[in-house]
């Protein structure tokens, strides 16, 4: 009997794991604590004054150029006005490009200029020929091999608007692709409708790069309205423009990330982190794009700060002013090579990088045993209108490329209706910035991070195994 007994015993314990996962929890002091933050929140005004100062005393600061170096002095000078505990900066290189005039004219028995901005990668370089319009990139990319030997290729697609901003996937994509596309079809020159959802005379430039081998060629994007004419043009016969553009690289630069931290109460070396990015694009000041997200994240740090010692989170609280994200994710991308080995030492991580419209639905895709924590998140930031769904995509933009090798994320869902009216655009300005909707991001930024830092248990960082080569 006793051998029987030891046996069944035996059985028991290989069949229950001594190491399971216990779920990850989220305390009641944790839980008050974060609501009372994210009703302070509400009422803060440290966003607005953080987003006006930069977009005021710094303006447009274009990867590269001499107002990124103001940047990173402002965001340092900042970080340490707010009352982070920690502030330094680590380098970021990065190609840099360079626009210096851009111009477009109809030539021909229906003179009159067009609107245009140069796509940043563009090269260069004065063209004039016919243009030949595309009305989708499959038919540019179905042109034959020098079909169009001589003209100027362009595509005209027009960008949904969306609530959830997915249509941009679509309007960069022909910004992506479609130069390379052009240079294929022999173009000598590259014009699309810009990615954008406005109708103002305001041209959107963002990042393109031709496909290696071949010779790039000038590109630009259209206003939308410039974009409607220049197609109308099209249609009543053969239509010349001239395209002169002034911009293309010139050697390298290296920019900073800039690095705030409040730090937690009995795990340090544990981080939570949020962020946006410093630079934008030259066209506008950069107020939705993104300062508006470094306004957010500085401003829920510091209201996490503020906390006596005793009642901080455990864990620290990391905002990350990343540098050079328009151009490639320079910034996010130097952050996970930099601290790939301490991935499990990231509890989570969430950006702002969509504007400041009201943050609408909560999730993070997280292994199952800390599902229950996410639920409780959810929770406390549900009275500020924001739903827990599943379909919310997690990670922002420069912290896709630590989640890519491991770091957990989350997605904090914005509004993003009127955002790509401005994105990319000379009106990308303070004004169109609503600061009650800019609280409610910081009350939502604020308790997620408290909440996350807090909680008894993680969210899943492990550092990911390589992909398999693959098969010869």
């Amino acid at each position: 009997m006793r051998a029987t007994a030891l046996a069944a015993a035996l059985a028991l314990l290989v069949s229950t794991p001594l190491l399971a996962r216990q779920p990850t929890r989220i305390g009641d002091a944790a839980i008050t604590q974060a609501t009372q933050l994210r009703d302070a929140a509400l009422a803060d005004k440290t966003a607005w004054h953080v987003t006006e100062s930069l977009t005021t005393e710094v303006g447009p600061r274009m990867a590269g150029s001499p107002a990124d170096a103001r940047a990173v002095e402002w965001a340092k000078a900042m970080f340490k006005a707010l009352g982070y505990d920690k502030v330094w900066t680590e380098p970021v290189t990065f190609p840099k490009w360079e626009r210096r005039s851009e111009s477009a004219q109809v030539l021909g028995a229906h003179p009159q200029p067009l609107h245009v901005t140069a796509l940043g990668g563009s090269p260069g370089g004065t063209v004039e020929a016919e243009v030949v319009r595309f009305a989708t990139l499959e038919a540019l990319e179905s042109a034959a091999p020098g079909s169009l030997a001589g003209k100027i290729a362009f595509v005209d697609v027009q960008m949904p608007r969306t609530p959830t901003g997915e249509g941009y996937g679509l309007g960069s994509h022909v910004r992506g692709a479609g130069p390379s596309a052009a240079v294929k079809a022999g173009a000598i020159g590259y014009l699309m409708r810009s990615a954008g959802t406005d109708f103002h005379r305001n041209p959107h430039t963002g990042i393109s790069r031709f496909q290696p081998g071949l010779t790039p060629i000038p590109m630009a994007a259209l206003s939308l309205p410039d974009a409607d004419q220049l197609a109308r043009l099209a249609a009543l016969g053969p239509t010349r423009v001239k395209l002169a553009l002034d911009c293309g690289w010139n050697g390298e630069y290296t920019s900073q990330n800039v690095i705030g931290e409040i730090t937690g109460r009995s795990k340090p070396d544990d981080v939570v982190v949020i962020g946006g990015h410093l630079d934008s694009w030259d066209l506008g000041t950069g107020a939705i794009d993104d300062g508006a997200g470094i306004g957010i994240s500085m401003a829920a740090g510091h209201l996490i700060g503020r906390l006596p010692k005793a009642q901080r989170p455990a864990r620290t609280i990391r905002v990350i002013a990343f540098a050079n994200e328009e151009q490639g994710l320079f910034g996010g991308r130097a952050y996970a090579e930099a601290h790939k080995a301490r991935i499990t030492r990231h509890q989570i991580g969430a950006e702002s990088d969509l504007g400041a419209g009201r943050i609408y639905a909560f999730n993070a895709k997280v292994p199952d045993y800390a599902k229950d924590a996410v639920a409780q998140i959810a929770q406390v930031l549900a009275p500020l209108g924001i739903a827990h769904r599943e379909d919310t995509e997690g990670c922002g933009p420069d912290t896709s490329p630590f989640n890519a090798i491991g770091m957990a994320c989350a997605g904090l869902a914005q509004d993003a209706s009127k955002y790509f009216d401005y994105h990319h655009t000379p009106d990308d300005t303070l004004d169109k910035i609503d600061p009650a909707e800019l609280a409610q991001n910081v009350a939502a930024y604020a308790a997620f991070a408290y909440l996350a830092a807090d909680a008894q248990g993680d969210f899943g960082s492990a550092l990911k195994a390589p992909p398999a080569p693959p098969k010869k």
